[in-house]
């Protein structure tokens, strides 16, 4: 019984201890990407960090069917990065996990911001995407080509906003073992 009991409780210090090194870093306009995030450290027991754009978006700027609008020309715009509001000290995390919604087939440039400014080297990344119908491939791909060489991906997935914790916790067994 000794043997049980202890064997439980330093299952559950090594779960606490690896979770406690979990960061999600997400950027959401409409919340369909921030309710996945907060589901998701929620599951993982990990911290949460809003990427905060300095200049936050409107509906107006985030109008994909018109090519003037904020998003369409940063996402035409290979050199755009927008400023992000706050920082964040990763030295701290193993994991980083980077929810954000799927802007014309990548990741938006905030995003791009994000992974150039912070200093991912040695840490497990996951990339995680909301989206009406396109993949993560393309962002993911565009992420990892602006993120430290030595940062190691997991295979990252589109999820929904209402996806539930069991169903993440599957996909995080599986990705993080």
């Amino acid at each position: 019984m000794k043997k049980t009991i202890l064997t439980l409780l330093l299952g559950g210090l090594l779960m606490t201890s690896t979770y406690a090194k979990t960061v999600v870093c997400y950027f959401s306009c409409t919340g369909n990407t921030k309710a996945l995030a907060e589901t998701t450290a929620k599951t993982l027991n990990a911290d949460l960090f809003e990427i905060a754009p300095e200049i936050p978006y409107t509906d107006v700027d985030i109008d994909w069917h018109d090519s003037k609008s904020r998003s369409s020309k940063e996402s035409n715009d290979n050199k755009s990065r927008p400023a992000i509001k706050s920082k964040i000290d990763l030295s701290k995390y193993d994991t980083v996990v980077l929810a954000f919604p799927i802007w014309w087939n990548s990741a938006p440039k905030i995003m791009w911001t994000f992974v150039e400014q912070n200093d991912l080297s040695g840490k497990t990344v996951v990339a995680l995407c909301t989206s009406g119908g396109s993949g993560i491939n393309g962002a993911e791909k565009d992420l990892k080509a602006r993120a430290s060489k030595t940062a190691i991906w997991k295979s990252g997935a589109r999820f929904y906003a209402n996806t539930s914790e069991a169903e993440l916790k599957k996909y995080f067994e599986k990705t993080l073992k």
